[in-house]
């Protein structure tokens, strides 16, 4: 195989994502599906999933809840049924959770966030790793962390919580996993732009009392390209480490930031 097909995404790789109807989700989904890659996504917002649908006929999915188990399993098992299997795995679903200092923060905020950020990436694993062992085509997890898993967050502590915690779940899973041939790598994105990053945008900035561009104009001078980066550039990170340019690659936390310095 030359180096040039070593970069090819396989034909009729079998792909579950998470929180893939929207945002940095659909992203990855779509670009599978341009790879020729069979794709199933679950989402919480049953219109958003619709619409991708509508977009993609090609894909399958179905709407899940993935903070809660059985909704994982559900979606685990209908999308190995409906794919004849597993390959990959992109724990793509979370929130942005509370913006606030830890003292006004409510415990059902808190609560929340681990359960869409953290726990639902222990549920999908836990009912799809089986899958993942028994596929012959170099299976691999990505675990969606963020810049907020390598760098402190103020005011954004849930938040960084799960995602550091994401790192920590994907470094041991990478050395549990290894020996069956299955690799596990974590992406950070770093300031993605688009209405999710705005919403965040204008949180922190209520909570530190400024306009909302002077708070943008702090995010992009963290940057050392001062610039933020697209859901596509996420996107292309998880297709690469699904290729076999990739099949060495494993326990490893890959920014896809500009190189953000500091939060």
């Amino acid at each position: 195989m030359s180096i040039t097909q070593r970069l090819l995404v396989p034909a009729g790789l079998k792909v579950l994502i998470t929180g893939g109807a929207a945002g940095i989700g659909a992203s990855i989904a779509a670009g599978f599906l341009e790879a020729g890659a069979r794709v199933y996504v679950c989402d919480i917002d049953a219109q958003a999933l619709e619409d991708f649908r509508r977009r993609h006929p090609g894909a399958r999915g179905t709407v899940a809840d993935v903070g809660r188990e059985d909704a994982a399993a559900h979606a685990v098992e209908d999308a190995a049924q409906a794919l004849d299997g597993l390959d990959v795995l992109v724990n793509n679903a979370g929130i942005a959770g509370p913006t606030g200092g830890i003292d006004t923060l409510s415990a059902p905020d808190w609560e929340r966030t681990i359960g869409t950020n953290l726990n639902s990436q222990f549920y999908f694993l836990r009912h799809a790793v089986p899958h993942l062992k028994r596929s012959a085509h170099n299976p691999h997890i990505v675990a969606m962390s963020s810049v907020a898993g390598r760098l402190g967050y103020p005011f954004r502590t849930p938040y960084a919580a799960t995602k550091w915690a994401i790192v920590g779940l994907m470094k041991s899973l990478a050395a549990e996993l290894g020996p069956e041939g299955v690799r596990v790598n974590a992406i950070l994105p770093g300031v993605v732009a688009g209405p999710r990053m705005d919403r965040v945008i204008a949180a922190r900035a209520q909570a530190l009392g400024l306009d909302d561009e002077a708070m943008r104009a702090q995010y992009l001078g963290k940057i050392s390209l001062r610039r933020m980066v697209s859901a596509e550039d996420i996107a292309a990170m998880a297709l690469f480490l699904s290729t076999p340019a990739a099949s060495n690659i494993s326990g490893q936390a890959i920014s896809v930031d500009g190189n953000v310095e500091y939060l």
